[in-house]
């Protein structure tokens, strides 16, 4: 397994000059290996990255455009999506953190930024809403599967449940007559006035 080279992503502030400084990087499917959670499983996508250094902040500008492969929401298998998109991040030298989550904090003891997690971030955020095969492009045999296995074990719970509402429903009245009835054994006397009540019906 190609491990991705994470020191290319850490920029060393401290010896830049104020004004805007230029870095490009090209993610490939190493990069997306080195997280173990990620939703992207590939990709193929070049930053174009801009970090403007100021006297109390830094003005990071990040450029995105590739490929990347994500699982395909109703079938599951690897889907190829395009993704393209800017974003803005501001650093600000600071002695504490801030609320703000628009800020990223840059303490007085460091020297140098890392993007990597930022990037993963942004293209997460740039994938659609579902990510789905065209029509007649997802895998058949995992579909049938899923309808296998997944939807019919739904529908059968949904009978149980049916059934179990007639059985209480049986239940009840099953105890609504036994209130109807006398709760003595047959050979007990039955008090004449309870006798008479029921006769009443």
């Amino acid at each position: 397994m190609t491990k991705s080279d994470d020191k290319q992503f850490i920029i060393p502030f401290v010896g830049l000059k104020q004004g805007k400084h230029e870095f490009q990087f090209d993610v490939t499917d190493a990069f997306f290996e080195t997280f173990e959670y990620s939703i992207i499983q590939q990709g193929d996508v070049h930053i174009n990255f801009i970090l403007d250094k100021k006297d109390t902040m830094m003005v990071g500008e990040f450029q995105l455009k590739g490929t990347v492969k994500t699982a395909c929401d109703r079938c599951n298998d690897s889907i190829e999506v395009p993704i393209e998109g800017e974003f803005r991040l501001v650093y600000k030298f600071a002695d504490e953190d801030d609320e703000d989550e628009t800020l990223v904090i840059v303490f007085p003891e460091e020297f140098e930024i890392n993007i990597k997690n930022s990037l993963l971030e942004f293209m997460n955020v740039l994938l659609p809403s579902r990510s789905i095969h065209e029509e007649g492009e997802c895998n058949q045999e995992m579909l049938d599967y899923l309808n296998e296995y997944i939807v019919n074990p739904l529908d059968e719970d949904e009978d149980d449940f049916d059934d179990s509402d007639e059985d209480d429903q049986d239940w009840d009245d099953e105890e609504y007559d036994d209130d109807d009835d006398d709760d003595q054994p047959d050979d007990t006397p039955v008090d004449p006035r309870w006798a008479a009540l029921k006769n009443l019906k």
